[in-house]
């Protein structure tokens, strides 16, 4: 059902969205479009989105960060987000028929994750947009998490565009959409998604290091509180698995 809805919606709407999007200079009315799609879809879905924290959205442009395990997350964001905001995309949506035009002229940036300088350039291209007013979102990750747990470190991209455009990271926290869409699962599970929105970071006067570790806490910090699970330490994580491993050896040789 979600599915067919999503895609029936697309199709009666991807003309006018595509003809929106050549037309406006701004952006800001096919970001408008897509927020009702996305909003159909999760009815289609039967997911229902709460969303807290509001009070924190900054007044001027940034660069909001959230973690990443589900489809559903973008959906959930794109519906429920009240901020006018561009995607960070991978380069191969764009090459996508009409849609990748209409994501072009919205003013999403695209991103080559295998060629780093060309990935720069863009950086540079979304730290000016952002100087001039628009809001960027980015999943630091890099990628879906396939089991839930916050990926660090991040990728750099995202905080040297804060950095050089001088504007704070909003942490996002996202709890529930990977029980709705696990990464490499197909099957919807209706279910609740929440957002917690946290307090922005200010990016002045810190190093990259002290950032990055600032800005996953906050958004580890907001997920635990959602979720009520005590989301792995990467690290910690790691050796578990070396040690699982390990044992699994030992047993086999006894």
């Amino acid at each position: 059902m979600a599915v067919v809805g999503s895609y029936l919606y697309m199709l009666i709407m991807i003309i006018p969205h595509t003809l929106v999007a050549l037309l406006t200079r701004s952006g800001n009315l096919p970001h408008i479009d897509a927020r009702y799609w996305a909003r159909w879809t999760l009815l289609c879905s039967h997911v229902r989105v709460t969303i807290e924290g509001q009070e924190n959205l900054p007044e001027g442009p940034a660069v909001y960060m959230g973690n990443h395990s589900s489809y559903y997350d973008v959906l959930a964001v794109l519906a429920r987000l009240m901020v006018q905001f561009r995607w960070i995309v991978k380069k191969e949506l764009y090459r996508i028929p009409i849609l990748g035009l209409a994501m072009k002229r919205a003013g999403y940036v695209m991103v080559d994750r295998g060629d780093h300088q060309a990935a720069m350039a863009s950086m540079d291209l979304a730290a000016e947009k952002v100087a001039a007013g628009t809001s960027i979102f980015i999943f630091p990750e890099g990628t879906r998490s396939a089991d839930g747990h916050i990926r660090f470190p991040f990728k750099k991209g995202g905080f040297h565009l804060a950095m050089k455009a001088g504007v704070p990271i909003v942490p996002i926290s996202i709890s529930g959409s990977a029980r709705i869409m696990p990464k490499n699962s197909k099957m919807i599970h209706p279910g609740p998604v929440t957002i917690r929105i946290g307090r922005p970071i200010p990016t002045m006067g810190k190093d990259l290091p002290q950032l990055m570790e600032e800005v996953y806490k906050a958004i580890k910090n907001g997920y635990i509180d959602l979720d009520g699970t005590i989301e792995a330490d990467p690290i910690i994580h790691k050796l578990e698995v070396q040690t699982e491993k390990l044992d699994s050896v030992t047993a086999a040789q006894r």
